[in-house]
């Protein structure tokens, strides 16, 4: 509840100016499968505000994240770039930042949209999960932190959930300080990203919504996740922002598939009819719910069945807030307005590359003046127990190695006809397979073109654990609770 009185103090700031440029409120949800939400085709799941959101505006069905993995999903919704650009792709098997004392993260010479947009008079607030690292040298230098990428505001776990977390039962919001956000001026546009915990385990929902859904622990959750989107939803409403706001909501990749507890009860969401899940690249593992809304501005309860991806919101954020996007590096994301306002009828992606870690898995191919959309693997992950649908004796499927079935030539599929991709083209079944798949290829070759070398930021040496850039917790494990405000007195922080 009090991280929740936060963010409508927040936007509350902002009830009573006129603005030429459009607020943001980016709602990102964790390890939210796209299959959970009612507007996606749930009926057992009560998601009634984030049906409410699609309703009033678009909803995309071939939304993807840029990885299934969380670390290098957001750093590529932050910059707009695919994160092997920035060095947010592992070489190794973990791929993502366990420890809030990591001195890997996103690197100051990336350019966030929240940077821009402070850039352009901006009140900019993350409140929720970051993951993109903290400090680098020492524990107060902060150079991965949200304030040093253009947030003027933090408050919420910089690392991710996990399971050790959940004895206590508290949530890691419980200390947060109301009048921490009234120092704000209230006659600037605002961009909120609110970044859920939701679903990441461990589970946790509220009294009000514990045991009450029909899917255990993780509905709960789920339902409760809703009921926060509906406040804010009700807050824009109320404050009359909602037709100056664009609000967008999707998950940093798809649902835990793996995800099951040592009573057996599963704790992972639902891809619906897709294969896989999180940190792999089938569909169930990077087609996530995708909806924007802004009333008068979009049309509402429209369904885009084009290729988007979360890298797109940079731009389109960018360009709305009147800022020219950064000319001395590639953006891989597209603007979207043009799709979204029907003033384009084709995704301006042709091609998306999908990387499982720091490997390039899979491209994907929406030829111009074609329905079809190919997708060819290079390798595939390894399910276990045979027949299953994950890796579930490691948690999480792997990138490389052992782990892999590496595919010469590559498996083809055509998303448009097969979207459970069930059904690998042959040069039998399908004509085009050599050309389609050297197209493809030469599309790859054309990308790694574009790549340069850049530090790992989630190299061995980046990843360990070093008690010097422990924050404020004397504990060497990984659940770690303080008071930052309260211990250096900067209320931003």
């Amino acid at each position: 509840m009090r991280t929740l009185l936060l963010l409508l103090l927040f936007i509350y700031e902002a009830r009573s100016h006129a603005v030429s440029t459009p607020n943001f409120v980016l709602l990102m949800a964790d390890d939210l499968g796209i299959g959970d939400p009612g507007c996606y085709g749930n009926k057992t799941l009560r998601t009634p505000n984030i049906d409410r959101l699609a309703r009033g505006g678009v909803k995309l069905t071939q939304h993807l994240a840029a990885s299934p993995l969380c670390t290098p999903s957001r750093a590529a919704f932050m910059t707009g770039r695919y994160p092997i650009r920035s060095g947010m792709a592992s070489r190794s098997q973990v791929g993502v930042f366990v420890f809030s004392a990591s001195s890997g993260g996103l690197p100051h010479s990336e350019i966030t949209f929240a940077k821009l947009l402070k850039n352009r008079g901006y009140s900019t607030a993350l409140i929720g999960k970051w993951h993109l690292g903290t400090s680098c040298h020492n524990r107060t230098d902060l150079c991965h932190h949200p304030l040093s990428h253009g947030f003027d505001y933090f408050h919420g776990l910089p690392v991710t959930n996990l399971r050790d977390c959940k004895p206590g039962e508290g949530s890691v919001f419980s200390r947060a300080s109301p009048r921490s956000l009234l120092f704000r001026n209230a006659k600037t546009p605002f961009l909120l990203v609110l970044a859920f915990l939701h679903m990441h385990t461990a589970l946790f929902s509220s009294k009000d919504f514990a045991g009450k859904s029909k899917h255990g622990a993780y509905g709960d959750a789920a339902e409760e996740m809703d009921w926060s989107v509906g406040q804010i939803l009700d807050v824009l409403d109320e404050l009359k922002l909602a037709n100056n706001t664009l609000v967008y909501f999707s998950s940093d990749q798809g649902a835990h598939v793996e995800e099951v507890t040592v009573k057996g009860e599963g704790h992972g969401g639902s891809n619906g009819i897709y294969k896989g899940g999180k940190a792999n690249n089938w569909e169930g593992g990077i087609r996530v719910p995708g909806i924007l809304r802004w009333p008068g501005v979009i049309q509402a309860g429209l369904e885009i069945d084009e290729p988007t991806s979360n890298m797109d919101i940079f731009p389109t954020v960018v360009k709305l807030a009147g800022s020219p996007l950064p000319e001395d590096r590639i953006i891989d994301g597209r603007d979207l307005m043009p799709l979204l306002q029907g003033r384009s009828h084709r995704s301006d992606h042709e091609f998306l590359f999908h990387y499982c870690n720091f490997y390039l898995n899979a491209v994907r191919w929406h030829p111009h003046n074609s329905t079809s959309i190919w997708k060819a693997f290079f390798f595939t992950p390894k399910f276990f127990p045979e027949g299953a649908n994950g890796c579930f004796t490691t948690h999480v499927c792997f990138c490389h190695g052992q782990y892999v079935t590496y595919h010469d030539p590559p498996l083809l599929f055509d998303i448009s006809q097969d979207p459970r991709e069930r059904n690998p083209l042959t040069p039998t079944s399908q004509p085009r397979f050599r050309e389609i798949l050297e197209t493809m290829q030469e599309a790859a070759a054309r990308h790694a073109e574009t790549l340069r070398d850049v530090p790992n930021q989630l190299s061995l040496g980046n990843l360990i654990w070093k008690p010097w850039l422990q924050m404020c917790c004397s504990s060497s494990g990984l659940s770690c609770q303080c008071d930052w405000e309260k211990q250096v007195g900067r209320g931003s922080r």
